[in-house]
């Protein structure tokens, strides 16, 4: 293995923290199982989001309020005066800055306030947004890229895909529970898609390609962290070219995790 291969290419950037109001502008059922929704307001101008695979922060109204409260650093900490309100992280999908709007696809896994409210709230709703409070960046001009999750994954491989540039390769696997939530993608980059029924399975047929890549891959916890296990056991595999997210927890709400790629 080169020492190319073994150099680690993540960056991790700090972003100044913000938090934001902004009201609900659109709401457009994409498929059987997904909402994507568009978020507006002047105080969306300046927003950044680096990465692909970067969360912002949705805040839901607490009782009896038009507006949430949002939360204030303290001690470097964020705060939130009155009551905790309903809060889940979301993948920033397209962030237009000319006309201050943010869509976010919301995957309509399982039930809770956040599901509800997706697919519910009126237009003209308010609510918040904290952060990105930073970003991983991976370049992009790499040989290839391996990105493989569920449907909470499809936000960011769906950015990951617009962002590669021709020449490079993406190998992307999805595991899908309705094929009719399948996507129409494509990219620059010469692309290699499968919707399957496994991506247990799917890693076990994989071979790590040769040359300059990265391993990206999420979903739900205790999946993801088998497949974490598998990916590793592939010839070639290189923790150091690798990000392994648990974006959700069967039975848990509000989780996300990384879960470290170290050998």
């Amino acid at each position: 293995m080169s020492t190319t291969e073994t150099t680690p290419i993540m960056q991790r950037v700090r972003h100044v923290f913000r938090a934001r109001h902004v009201q609900l502008l659109a709401r457009e059922r994409i498929s059987p199982g997904f909402v994507r929704l568009t978020l507006g307001g002047p105080e969306l101008q300046g927003f950044v989001s680096a990465g692909f695979d970067d969360h912002t922060k949705l805040i839901l109204p607490q009782e009896g309020l038009t507006k949430p409260n949002l939360p204030q650093l303290i001690d470097g900490r964020p705060h939130i005066d009155g009551e905790r309100p309903t809060m889940r992280d979301y993948t920033p999908l397209a962030y237009d800055a000319a006309a201050s709007t943010l869509c976010l696809d919301f995957a309509l896994h399982g039930s809770g306030p956040a599901v509800e409210w997706a697919q519910s709230a009126p237009l003209g709703q308010w609510l918040g947004l904290a952060g990105p409070r930073g970003s991983l960046l991976i370049p992009a001009a790499l040989d290839w890229h391996l990105l493989l999750g569920d449907e909470t994954a499809m936000p960011a491989i769906e950015r990951r895909l617009a962002e590669l540039p021709a020449g490079s390769r993406a190998i992307v696997r999805v595991q899908l529970g309705n094929r009719a939530d399948r996507r129409a993608w494509s990219s620059a980059a010469e692309l290699d898609l499968q919707w399957v029924d496994s991506l247990a399975a799917a890693v076990d047929g994989l071979e790590i390609p040769p040359g300059d890549g990265f391993v990206w891959a999420a979903g739900e916890h205790r999946a993801i962290a088998d497949l974490r296990q598998r990916l590793l056991a592939r010839p070639g595999a290189n923790p150091r070219r690798m990000r392994v997210a648990s974006y959700w927890k069967q039975g848990e709400a509000a989780h996300h995790a990384e879960l470290a790629t170290d050998a």
